[in-house]
């Protein structure tokens, strides 16, 4: 578990998947493109069909992972903000997007609502905007 998240440390690399399987999977994606030189046989070509298809599985794996982990904050977000938020803001709960919602979490309650107003405004839109503007640093340390 990481100590004292905050914005320049908080995204997360998990070495096994990046470094292991990704380096893995690109090594067996070059190794076979460079045997694509020898000529175009079924010996050559469908080494190199699956190399590319495990190499957009390493991707699509991940930004599924990602996209479940997004339905998760953005359903705790909801949950928070009717703790947390006063009712003008929380009628306006619907116009916040994930990405927002995403970013949003790891600011504390007591900023919840002045930061949800600047996003409502326009002021902040991408969520390193509103990361960057968070103050007091609440950090995820169960994500995936």
């Amino acid at each position: 578990m990481a100590k004292g998240q905050n914005y320049s440390n908080h995204r997360q690399v998990v070495p096994i998947f990046h470094f292991g399987v990704g380096l893995t999977f690109t090594a067996y994606l070059v190794w076979t493109a460079m045997r694509l030189r020898n000529g175009l046989t079924a010996d050559t070509v469908m080494p190199f069909v699956l190399a590319v298809g495990l190499f957009l599985l390493f991707f699509a794996v991940r930004g599924m992972a990602m996209r479940v982990q997004d339905r998760l904050i953005r359903l705790e977000m909801q949950l928070r903000l009717q703790r947390v938020l006063p009712a003008d803001l929380q009628a306006r709960m619907r116009e916040l997007t994930v990405d927002q919602l995403v970013a949003l979490r790891f600011a504390g309650d007591d900023e919840m609502a002045d930061l949800i107003r600047e996003v409502l405004a326009g002021r902040l839109a991408s969520r390193n905007e509103i990361k960057k503007k968070i103050r007091n640093w609440q950090g995820d340390y169960l994500r995936a």
